[in-house]
């Protein structure tokens, strides 16, 4: 998966179709992600403890990774990835304009 948390993503189908976000959390095993502000769902939570608030609550859900691309500041649009050796390290570039990610 190209797609690690604090990423900047866009999502490519669904509801949100367009959507800009930070990526929260991964789930590499279920191949989903979590986006910042995308996929919002109604959580309706019961009071657990006496003093405890209930209510709905809204919480962002899980989409398929495959439905999301890294985003290049650069290209302004959602891009594919190349893995790139320097300096011994292994980098993250844009396909289309080469910058790093």
């Amino acid at each position: 998966m190209n797609i690690k948390t604090g990423d900047t993503v866009i999502v490519l189908s669904g509801d949100d179709k367009g959507a800009k976000g930070k990526v929260i959390a991964v789930s590499p095993k279920e191949g989903k992600v979590l986006v910042e502000k995308v996929n919002m769902i109604h959580k309706h939570v019961k009071a657990r403890k006496q003093g405890d608030e209930s209510g709905i609550i809204d919480a962002e859900g899980a989409i398929y990774a495959s439905k999301v691309a890294l985003y290049c500041d650069a290209c302004k649009k959602g891009v594919r990835v190349k893995h790139v050796e320097k300096d011994g390290k292994k980098i993250r570039v844009c396909a289309k304009c080469g910058k790093a990610l």
